[in-house]
């Protein structure tokens, strides 16, 4: 493990990347006295004062595209908010400064802070949107489509990977909306991970070939849906997406934003370009082949944090930095 990397030079520059990756390191940080609290508010609040001022000192031109916290009327980055020294790359940011606040708030495995960044306009704008339904593989998936019923899905990614529907595992968020997804998986004989928070965790997991989560598909959180985007095209995963909105209002504003609503949405169209995700685990989280990644913790006078980086020209990396409070 080592925090020394070089990341390609044609966008983000060694020095850039670094400050990303700060930037979720110090949302992660802040949260360390909070853990199992019960306070998620404020899990998210001291987050998003600590994400907003480490990404106001990387060099970039930056702009929030995809904030989270609306929906949910927590804290927040903004959408359309600004960031960075103004000079450097111009590029877009997805951001999540906890993703899996109840998590956090509870100490229970599945908590990270995460952004994605990606060159300015490479990333899909979701606007007002909420909501988005997802379906998420590795790249032996790559004949699934929204548009096909889960059944078919399950047949064609077991004969792509030559395994039984049986041993498939569908991960699902146990949510009422993703009702359906459940009963058909557990009808056509797959194994259904159902799993009640974190999101992005559970897409990266599914999006790595060999892992212990096959397919990910159901209604979940748009702005999540962005960030995972980003990470699939690094990884050379396969997913789609299509909003969904799930309230009356919800529906409004997505329509008069001009967004589509009936159509499944390409990898491409979701993230166009070269893309880049950093993660730090806020509690400890599976991605993928890794095996654990460990939570923020002390170690004496020390708080250690484990970070989990994707991006183009760079394979899956593990940082593990140790900071004095």
């Amino acid at each position: 493990m080592s925090e020394r990397f070089t990341p390609p030079e044609r966008v983000l520059s060694e020095e850039v990347v670094t400050g990303f990756h700060l930037a979720t390191v110090r949302a992660a940080q802040a949260t360390i006295d909070l853990l199992g609290s019960g306070n998620k508010y404020e899990v998210d609040r001291v987050a998003v004062v600590a994400l907003r001022e480490a990404l106001n000192g990387v060099n970039v031109d930056g702009l929030v595209l995809v904030g989270e916290g609306e929906k949910d009327e927590a804290p927040m980055l903004h959408i359309g908010e600004t960031f960075g020294t103004g000079s450097g790359p111009s590029v877009d940011i997805a951001v999540d400064p906890v993703d899996g606040t109840r998590l956090a708030g509870e100490n229970l495995p599945g908590s990270v802070a995460v952004l994605a960044v990606a060159e300015r306009g490479a990333l899909f704008d979701i606007g007002p949107a909420h909501y988005m339904e997802k379906l998420v593989t590795g790249k032996a998936g790559s004949e699934l489509s929204l548009d096909l019923s889960l059944t078919e899905n399950l047949s064609r990614l077991a004969s792509a990977l030559s395994k039984p529907i049986s041993d498939i595992v569908v991960a699902v968020q146990d949510r009422p909306r993703n009702a359906r997804y459940i009963s058909e998986a557990l009808a056509a004989g797959a194994r259904v991970d159902r799993f009640a928070d974190g999101d992005v965790e559970r897409c990266l997991r599914a999006a790595r070939p060999n892992s212990d989560i096959d397919l990910l598909v159901g209604i979940g959180g748009a702005p999540e849906g962005i960030l995972t985007a980003a990470a699939v095209r690094a990884l050379g995963g396969v997913m789609q997406g299509r909003l969904v909105p799930q309230s009356r209002r919800e529906a409004g504003r997505v329509r008069d934003a001009g967004l589509d609503t009936g159509r499944a949405l390409a990898l491409e169209e979701l993230c166009s370009r070269d893309s880049w995700l950093f993660l730090t685990a806020i509690t400890d989280c599976r991605v993928g082949g890794e095996g654990i990644l460990r939570g923020v913790h002390r170690d004496g006078d020390v708080i250690v944090t484990t970070s989990w980086i994707v991006g183009a020209g760079i394979h899956p990396l593990i940082l593990v930095k140790r900071n004095t409070p």
